[in-house]
């Protein structure tokens, strides 16, 4: 199996493009396909915007931080995209401590905040189904920059960042609770929502709906899985 991070800037680009070039071009609903739509929008179509990447060079500073990277390491980054008011990078897993170590330290960048740690499945994407997404804050700079780095389900590994941000300790062990990501050199990578025996990952999105009654009092709401479905 082709690993998507030990491709080319070039090569990483097209393989993400034909992924999402293969996925389908509308949605319905509110869900993703396959699973049951209870909302009652079941009749909503609607288009699946991913852009790729933006040409360059971006405004100031957005195009600074991007050069800065470039300086300082090679290859920081194969992809970029500034869209709705906001800056994302895709760095390869293998780059990432290199690459948030500069976003945090150096003195043209000082992304001294890691807001948050969210995980995003794609199935289409092959060999990079799972990524992860870091939000950062310059305080200094008054800027947000979003990280963004893919692992294939068969190889679900990515470095984790405690080290150079403490406060994410929880966001990652619960996107792995919920996505399966394995971050590697974690503190105590534990579940945090599920319990422990719990077996798969809910928020993927080939994990099957359903679930157990909700108790109120006087009323009881089915599981999903349980509810009609408008489908």
């Amino acid at each position: 199996m082709t690993d998507m991070n030990n491709l080319s800037a070039d090569q990483g680009l097209q393989k993400v493009s034909g992924a999402a070039q293969s996925a389908p071009a509308t949605r319905k609903g509110m869900w993703s396909d396959g699973s049951p739509d209870t909302s009652g929008y079941g009749e909503i179509v609607r288009e699946i915007y991913r852009p790729q990447s933006s040409p360059r060079p971006l405004e100031e500073p957005h195009e600074s931080v991007l050069a800065r990277l470039e300086a300082l390491t090679e290859e920081p980054f194969w992809r970029a995209l500034w869209d709705r008011g906001e800056l994302t990078i895709w760095v390869a897993r293998e780059k990432l401590i290199e690459v948030m170590t500069y976003l945090r330290n150096d003195a043209h960048l000082r992304y001294e905040l890691c807001a948050s740690v969210s995980g995003v499945h794609y199935p289409h994407e092959t060999d990079a189904e799972l990524h992860v997404a870091y939000h950062l804050q310059s305080y200094t700079y008054n800027r947000r920059l979003r990280v963004e780095t893919t692992c294939p389900d068969a190889d679900p590994h990515v470095p984790s960042v405690c080290g150079l941000y403490p406060t994410v300790d929880w966001h990652e062990r619960e996107t792995w609770d919920m996505f399966g990501i394995i971050f590697d050199d974690h503190p105590s990578l534990t579940r945090i929502l599920m319990p422990d025996d719990w077996v798969g990952f809910p928020q993927r999105k080939d994990y099957p709906l359903g679930g157990i009654p909700v108790e109120y009092k006087g009323a009881v709401v089915p599981p999903p899985d349980q509810r009609r479905s408008y489908r």
